[in-house]
């Protein structure tokens, strides 16, 4: 049986999904942010969400829990309730994003979240994987 190298090849990468052929990484927006008094806005939480490919409930509940503090939502920005400044913020961002988008096993932003009965798992749509997360 005589194979053709450059057929085998091609057939190979016919079968990888088109996600995990994609070069680039995850690019977040800069975080535009103001503080006013005693509250801290996040003016473009909606499009860092969009940009994540996570619903912005749930990073506002994640991001509320790390902060211990009240929030709310008004169509593309966020109203914390207390004074935080940018690198919390950051840090918290960059917290969220290893835990609930980047895949642990291939390293990859390419996932989603799925919610079998009580339990959430991160689904990773480049290799595969699926791992437990922990609830909000």
């Amino acid at each position: 049986m005589a194979y053709d190298y450059d057929k085998l090849l091609k057939r190979a990468r016919s079968q990888i999904p088109e996600v995990a052929a994609k070069q680039e990484r995850l690019e977040l927006p800069r975080l535009r942010y103001s503080i006013m008094g005693m509250r801290t806005i996040v003016f473009n939480f909606k499009e860092i969400a969009d940009a994540l490919n996570r619903d912005p409930q749930h990073f506002m509940k994640f991001l509320t829990g790390e902060m211990a503090t009240a929030a709310t939502s008004q169509e593309s920005r966020v109203i914390f309730q207390g004074k935080f400044p940018a690198d919390t913020l950051q840090r918290l961002l960059q917290r969220y994003v290893e835990s609930f988008v980047v895949c642990p096993v291939c390293k990859r932003p390419d996932t989603k979240i799925v919610k079998e009965k009580r339990l959430s798992f991160l689904v990773c749509e480049a290799c595969g994987a699926k791992s437990s997360i922990k609830q909000l």
